[in-house]
């Protein structure tokens, strides 16, 4: 529906657009005093942050805003709807305010005459129905997340303006994160003093049942695993599983050399309302899995990516940033033409090190990455579209978690197709060197610099083409722009080749498929007739161009049938199977809406998992890359 409005109405709103202030720049200069933030979390029925917050002020205009560029999400993901029932007040009485016309997550304040501080109240309103990359209450846990929280004055680095914190967990909650409590009373816990840079770069977790474990004997800058569970049992580690924890932190030293932090928690919150947080801090890290992460070990080995990824984060990200993914404020957009290197080789290292502090076997490591490699061979949306140009989606797609044809539109395929970039420098240097060097000697080299630091070291592609050309000469530049700017059809799979391995078939899934279907609950067959099927026969993802695909199939409908015997996983495994002798082709009944239809499949492939093969009379550098330095 299309309204119109009045004439005078609709030409205000027009001068006001074409007369809209410039949100000013900010600068390197110190605001007025310290922010007064307190954050009320006790409200986990309704899922609201109360906020009150004190901040100093002159006369006059004042224009406040709020986050919406968070590094780490690459993209404005704070959304202003989440804030609610601003009022702005001095000594009691109400300052009006407005919103800009041109820049709605900024507000505008006459600040009276004799007013030198200004008490605003409002609610950060979460989400009722899913978690997500901000802050997460449930009625056992909570995250939160300060960039919500919180109004900071236009004109300034957020560097440069001083926060002091409060917050207000349920009574018998625990709390832990990088900042650190100076005071507690009445369930309110009170933080160090901190810039606004900082305190968004530090959330806190807290619940009811908090594990502590100090996952390298006291160190000078230490390393602590917080684990946060919806129920105490989910905390039963072992020591071999502590002692694989602690794996990352040592071979992550051995790695990079240095250390970017005064002490670092990984913050891990386990439980079924909490399984999608994750995001990089300097001194934290946001970690999330189910209730067995520790108690079903074995069937929860994928999700135990996300706690070295994030780790390594802070090196690869944090502490080393690409130039125009670094922001003086958090309302200055910025850009992602290096995500393949901050989350590329993360994406990389965190995978290595899983391996090399035994997260991951050997074996479960190369069948992960032979299902990397098949995903983005079976991508014909490399026909037309860069991987450079994917570096665009977190801000084009708002960080979608899916898409309906994600083999042909491609989606953040940085993360993935970014890493065998980086497998394939690593191989490229060992050959070329004679296994003299490797990428890990640029780990050192470009990451390891200045130890002990924690502010943003920044960088731009030359400096990653001069660091490689140090380690092993060779022309990096033309390599890496043909890899990262090229549209063609071959995924850049020279790097596993050059290892000493190949992708090759199986019509039998891997112990790791097995346990990342049932983790995921998905039963897979992609690479057979081109489907993923989700809970209940949900049809959760359909191959651009795959069988499936060909004979009508898109995802959504739910697969009620296999030749007119009732769906079951296995079922269809064995019509798939059993299809390579039969003349018919497969038949599927699906409930589309209201409609019901038979969808016939003709494919006579048998059932096609991914797996690596060796490449006989070649060096293996694949198994020296996954082992423990």
């Amino acid at each position: 529906m299309h309204r119109t409005c009045g004439i005078a109405l609709c030409g205000a709103f027009a001068a006001g657009l074409a007369f809209a202030q410039p949100l000013p720049p900010a600068r390197d200069v110190p605001y007025l005093g310290p922010i007064t933030l307190q954050v009320d979390a006790t409200d986990v029925e309704h899922k609201i942050l109360q906020v009150v917050e004190t901040l100093p002020v002159r006369a006059g205009p004042l224009l406040l805003l709020y986050p919406e560029w968070i590094p780490g999400d690459h993209s404005p993901t704070n959304q202003v709807k989440r804030l609610a029932g601003l009022r702005v007040s001095a000594a009691g009485k109400t300052v009006p305010w407005t919103r800009d016309p041109a820049h709605l997550q900024a507000f505008r304040v006459d600040v009276p005459a004799g007013v030198s501080s200004l008490e605003l109240r409002f609610q950060h309103l979460l989400s009722l129905h899913e978690d997500g990359y901000s802050s997460v209450l449930t009625r056992k846990l909570g995250a939160v997340a300060f960039q919500g929280t919180v109004l900071y004055p236009a004109g300034h680095d957020v560097s440069r303006i001083e926060v002091d914190a409060s917050v207000r967990f349920p009574a018998g909650w625990k709390q832990a994160g990088a900042l650190r409590a100076v005071a507690e009373s009445e369930g309110w816990v009170k933080y160090e003093r901190v810039s606004l840079e900082t305190l968004v770069d530090s959330p806190v977790y807290a619940g009811r049942h908090l594990r502590r474990i100090d996952l390298d004997g006291g160190a000078s800058r230490p390393v602590f695993l917080d684990v946060f569970a919806e129920d105490a049992g989910s905390l039963a580690a072992t020591e071999e599983q502590i002692e694989i924890h602690r794996n990352i932190v040592r071979q992550a030293d051995r790695l990079f050399g240095a250390r970017h932090f005064a002490h670092y928690d990984i913050l891990l919150a386990l439980g079924e309302e909490v399984t999608s947080l994750g995001l990089e801090h300097a001194q934290s890290s946001e970690n999330s899995g189910k209730a067995g992460y520790f108690t079903d070990w074995k069937n929860s080995a994928w999700a135990r990516y996300i706690v070295p990824h994030e780790f390594v984060h802070s090196w690869n990200g944090k502490f080393r940033r690409p130039r125009d993914l670094w922001a003086p404020d958090f309302n200055t957009p910025t850009r992602n033409s290096l995500l393949w290197v901050y989350e590329g080789q993360t994406e990389y290292w965190g995978d290595v090190l899983a391996a090399r502090s035994g997260m991951y076997t050997i074996e479960e490591a190369r069948e992960r990455l032979a299902y990397t490699v098949a995903w983005l061979q079976a991508h014909p949306g490399r026909n037309w579209r860069s991987m450079q140009d994917t570096t665009h989606d977190p801000i084009t797609m708002g960080r979608q978690l899916s898409l309906d044809w994600n083999s042909w539109q491609r989606f953040e395929d940085y993360y993935d197709e970014g890493a065998l970039i980086w497998l394939g420098a690593d191989t490229r240097i060992r050959e070329l060197s004679g296994g003299q060097r490797s990428l890990d000697d640029f780990a050192r080299a470009f990451f390891g610099v200045q130890d002990g630091r924690v502010a943003p070291l920044l960088y731009d592609f030359d400096d990653v083409v001069r660091t490689l050309g140090a380690v092993q000469p060779f022309d990096w530049s033309r390599l890496l722009k043909a890899q990262v700017e090229g549209i063609n059809g071959a995924a850049p799979i020279d790097g596993l080749t050059r290892s000493g391995w190949r992708l090759a078939w199986t019509d039998k899934q891997g112990e790791w498929a097995k346990v990342a279907d049932a983790y995921r609950e998905f039963a897979d067959f992609r690479y057979s007739i081109g489907i993923r099927i989700g809970k209940e026969g949900k049809i959760a993802q359909v191959m651009w161009e795959s069988p499936a695909f060909r004979a009508g199939l898109a995802s959504g409908p739910t697969l009620l049938a296999v030749n007119s015997q009732e769906y079951k996983p296995e079922l269809l495994r064995a019509a798939i199977t059993a299809a390579k002798e039969r003349a018919e082709p497969l038949e599927l009944l699906v409930k589309d809406g209201s409609e019901y239809r038979t969808v016939r499949i003709d494919y006579r492939g048998g059932l096609r998992h991914p797996t690596l093969e060796r490449i006989e009379a070649t060096q293996d550098w694949l198994t020296p890359i996954l082992s423990p330095r």
